[in-house]
């Protein structure tokens, strides 16, 4: 489309045309109802804690009307294998791009806008030595997979599983057989580590995603016995069975708001929660108010060791929830690999879930490409780590 200016977002001038495109942009499946993002009225809410990052936004017309934007951010992540190095393996690192929150302005589609935003994104992921891109995106969404696929040679590389339970009026009771304890951050980090060496995407400087302002917490379950566990010595101290993940409220990030439900749909919600509230000794699931903003908590760096591991991850689940309650979120969330053990952990509403997202890779410098882009996910593969700033 001839007129169309891409350029690096400008915060004081951009911002009012940047929520108002996203207001009218979907960020699930699309259908009779729809999932609204509101970024707190800050565009750059979604890539402002990763190292490296840029936001670009697509201009039309005399009066710069902002017709798409996309963001980028740029980290290091292990690449789910070891090297040799001066006589034991070492996780192997590489540099990857995440391009996320790409939208054009429903009435300027199909014009190529899209196309000129993500290319200018990968040059600046090239200008900064980057050595794969990626994104992630819905199954439903064969116009962006197509782009991506088709025009610009993205391969489809994994697809997570998101997991989400709706946070209702009553609390959780949690098993007073299972220890709950928040370790500190030192004691994740190394932790976290030793867990996910091997996986893919664990990014090394986990230590600032664990002590962001917007991580609440780590947190360890174990099975009590004679005495409590303290964390001590990786890994040398841990229980045989344990679990564990940490807490990022995206509730600060985003908001999510469902449109388009019908009155019956809401009126059988609404009665819900009146139920549960009026007779909470029933436990009733109600389903939250989604049809007004509402704060997501999502839980990461979910981790299981062990025959009880399974089991643990579910008691710490309920924990989280219980917080989540406690803080206001209206929901907690977390997105898992294939065959991740945490998975079998994790109590969830399957209508609220989804099994459709797709991450797609592409390689812009790294000779070693196609032994991780070409290699198909296996039952024997570490778990995929999910970093919170992606969701």
């Amino acid at each position: 489309m001839a007129g169309i200016l891409v350029r690096e977002f400008d915060e004081e001038r951009d911002s009012n045309g940047v929520t108002l495109l996203e207001s009218m942009c979907e960020v699930g499946p699309s259908g009779k109802t729809s999932l609204v993002a509101d970024l707190m009225g800050d565009p750059l809410a979604r890539v402002r804690h990763s190292p490296s990052y840029l936001m670009l936004v697509a201009e039309y017309g005399d009066d710069s009307e902002i017709v798409g934007v996309i963001r980028g951010c740029i980290k290091t992540v292990t690449r789910g294998a070891k090297r040799k190095q001066q006589n034991s393996d070492v996780p192997l690192y590489v540099k990857v791009a995440y391009i996320l929150g790409l939208r054009v302005s429903p009435s300027h589609r199909r014009a190529g806008v899209g196309s000129r935003l993500v290319q200018r994104m990968e040059e600046w992921f090239e200008e900064e030595q980057a050595d794969y891109a990626y994104m992630a995106t819905e199954n439903t969404n064969t116009a962006s997979l197509g782009l991506f696929t088709g025009k610009f040679g993205y391969t489809m590389f994994r697809a997570p599983t998101v997991l989400v339970h709706p946070v209702h009026a009553h609390a959780k009771p949690v098993d007073p057989q299972v220890d709950l304890v928040e370790v500190p951050v030192d004691f994740a980090t190394a932790l976290y580590r030793h867990a996910f060496e091997t996986a893919e995407f664990f990014p090394k400087d986990i230590d600032s995603v664990l002590s962001n302002r917007l991580t609440l917490g780590t947190f360890v379950a174990v099975q009590k016995s004679g005495a409590s566990w303290v964390p001590g010595a990786v890994p040398s101290r841990l229980p045989d069975s344990y679990a564990m993940a940490s807490v990022w409220n995206c509730s600060e990030v985003f908001q999510l708001e469902v449109k388009g439900a019908s009155p019956v749909v809401r009126a059988f919600a609404k009665a819900t929660r009146l139920a549960d509230r009026l007779m909470p000794c029933l436990r009733i699931p109600s389903v939250p108010d989604v049809f007004q903003p509402f704060g997501v908590h999502v839980v990461y760096g979910l981790h299981v060791e062990g025959k009880e591991g399974a089991k643990l991850m579910s008691e710490l689940w309920w924990h989280v929830y219980n917080l989540a309650r406690e803080g206001g979120a209206l929901a907690i969330a977390a997105e898992v690999g294939p065959w991740d053990p945490a998975a079998k952990g994790i109590p969830h509403w399957q209508c609220f879930s989804c099994a459709e997202d797709v991450w797609c890779i592409k390689a812009l410098n790294d000779e070693d490409a196609p032994d991780w882009i070409c290699a198909s996910p296996t039952s024997t593969m570490a778990p995929l780590f999910v970093d919170p700033r992606d969701f």
